[in-house]
Parts: structure tokens; C-alpha cells; sequence
């Protein structure tokens, strides 16, 4: 690690969705700052954080975050915390380059662990409609020709699969990469 530490990336799950467990994208900077992160930004309001980190690895981070993020805010929010060089990862291994200037259709999400074959095949059964997906290592990319909001399969991900995770779409981990690369990489 570097003197000046490490960018990484925080993705939170449940927070203000549908009008609940409010987190103004404002107040999540200072509170990362409070931690003593540098270099943070925010994307969108669904809970991305890009920072940087003098010390710690990914596991290390999330374990910190979580338990800081709950004692503030009253409530519990899975977050999964990848650095510059995961990131960079998860875009070059994309199995849907063709999908990708469609971001509303390409979606990766961040699990906190490789399925195991048997959890795959399982989720593979139910993939019956227009919907293809790809799991590599600890991401499962998604295409959704009609949107994820018009996916019945996309639903049945976490349900089935049973691997804690969350999504984005392509444009939002565009978005992460290009602000982990201001931030100054790995």
C-alpha cells in the first residue's frame, strides 16, 4: 500500500429505497471522513461511496464501516467494500461487452462470496425468460434485455442463490471506475 493508502469502494444495500433508512449522500461523506478516510466521493443516492484508506483491506473495511454506519444511523445496511484493482476487475471481465453501452440492461452484482457449483446450477434453473447471467469469481453479471425492473429473474437472485450481494447497473460501475481512477487507483 502505498504512503498515501489505497482507493476503495463501498456499496451499501437497502438505504434510501422507496422512501426508507434515509442516508443523505452528504452526510455519508462527512460521516466517511469522520472515520478518517480521504479522498471520498459519492454516486447517486443508493449508497456508493469511493474513498481512500490509509490502512486496512477489504474485509478489514467493511467490518469497520458496518458497525460505524449502524451505531450512527439506528440501523444494520450490508456493505461490500472492493478496491480500485477489484473494480477494474469486474469491468474487464464483463461476458456482455456487447450489452455494455446499454447500461440499463447490464447489471453486476457484488457478492460477498463465489457461489458454490451447486448454489450456481440452482439459479441456473430458474433462469427461464429473455434474461442470461455469467457468475465469475464473486460477480454475477446480468443481462436483462427488458430492464431489471421488468425482470421476474432478478428477483429470484437472491432468494435462490442465498449469496449476499448487491447490484448495479453498468452505468453506476462506469461511473465508480472512473471515480476511483480520480481518486488515484490502487
Amino acid at each position: 500500500m502505498s504512503p498515501k493508502g489505497k482507493v476503495f469502494v463501498a456499496l451499501f444495500s437497502g438505504i434510501n429505497v422507496g422512501g426508507n433508512r434515509i442516508v443523505k449522500m452528504a452526510e455519508l461523506r462527512a460521516f466517511f471522513e469522520t472515520l478518517g478516510f480521504t479522498d471520498v466521493a459519492t454516486y447517486v443516492q443508493s449508497g456508493n461511496a469511493v474513498f481512500r484508506a490509509r490502512t486496512g483491506d477489504a474485509p478489514e473495511l467493511t467490518k469497520e464501516i458496518e458497525a460505524a454506519f449502524e451505531k450512527k444511523w439506528g440501523f444494520y445496511s450490508r456493505i461490500m467494500v472492493r478496491d480500485a484493482d477489484w473494480f477494474e476487475r469486474l469491468a474487464k471481465e464483463n461476458p456482455y461487452p456487447e450489452i455494455a453501452g446499454e447500461p440499463k440492461k447490464l447489471h453486476a452484482y457484488v457478492l460477498e462470496r463465489e457461489p458454490t457449483a451447486e448454489e450456481t446450477a440452482q439459479l441456473t434453473e430458474k433462469c427461464v425468460g429473455p434474461e442470461a447471467f455469467q457468475i465469475k469469481r464473486d460477480v454475477l453479471y446480468l443481462h436483462a434485455p427488458e430492464g431489471l425492473g421488468e425482470s421476474k429473474f432478478a428477483n429470484l437472485i437472491p432468494r435462490v442463490l442465498k449469496v449476499p450481494g448487491t447490484a448495479r447497473n453498468w452505468r453506476t460501475v462506469q461511473a465508480l471506475l472512473e471515480m476511483a481512477a480520480k481518486a488515484g487507483g490502487g
